[in-house]
């Protein structure tokens, strides 16, 4: 556990608005005032196709798409990893999950 959080202190020193959240087995980092994690902010920037839309179309500033770009490029696996696992159909998560009630979307 040592290890971890000071892996995570040196992330949030080498990127400062960078904090980690969420119990020992699945921490995340999360760009602080934005609400969202890393992962999170980097679908959505892949999904508004750019950072000018982005920040025209959501209260997420250009410093908090700039910062979490940043730590993706450090920590791609980390990040394309969380996006992917998002974007599993329902039929996946099933089968991944069986004993997870899904909802249907």
């Amino acid at each position: 556990m040592a290890e971890v959080l000071a892996e995570e202190a040196a992330r949030c020193r080498r990127f400062p608005g960078i904090a980690f959240r969420g119990d020992d087995a699945r921490r995340r980092a999360w760009v602080i005032g934005s609400g969202l994690d890393v992962w999170e902010l980097c679908q959505m920037l892949e999904d508004f196709g750019s950072a000018e839309a982005l920040v025209a179309e959501t209260p997420v500033t250009p410093h908090q798409v700039r910062l979490a770009v940043a730590y993706r490029t450090a920590y791609p696996e980390e990040i394309k990893e969380a996006i992917a696992e998002n974007r599993r159909s329902v039929s996946e998560g099933r089968e991944l999950y069986p004993w997870v009630e899904f909802a249907a979307g």
